[in-house]
């Protein structure tokens, strides 16, 4: 079974950077999807990116376009989130997510989920 352990949050100052790491583990289909989410307090969970593993198609809300860049590194199974330009609005618990198709991940809907990692954008 597919696993997804994410690393890189923490402290940041608004208009810093970060770059969130999902390690995968286990079989991955060549149709599978990679995304990530965020959960802010007292706000339900929301889409943030989402990248097919075989393809170069990238989705991203509204709220991160031109500033968070979803990318994977098929060899060494990781999927990254670089955050630029983050705002204090920015902060949530992020988690790596899959689905079969990006589509999913766009409507919220997931195979597996991550354990999450608090970034918090504060001065």
């Amino acid at each position: 079974q597919v696993q997804l352990v994410e690393s890189g949050g923490g402290l940041v100052q608004p208009g810093g950077s970060l770059r969130l790491s999902c390690a995968v583990s286990g079989r991955i289909s060549s149709g599978t999807a990679m995304g990530w989410f965020r959960q802010a307090p007292g706000k339900e969970r929301e889409f943030v990116a989402a990248a097919s593993w075989s393809s170069s198609a990238t989705y991203y809300a509204d709220s991160v376009k031109g500033r968070f860049t979803i990318s994977r590194d098929n060899s060494k199974n990781t999927v990254y989130l670089q955050m630029n330009s983050l705002k204090p609005e920015d902060t949530a618990v992020y988690y790596c997510a899959t689905a079969p198709i990006t589509t999913a991940l766009r409507n919220g809907v997931a195979s597996t989920w991550g354990q999450g990692t608090q970034v918090t954008v504060s001065s």
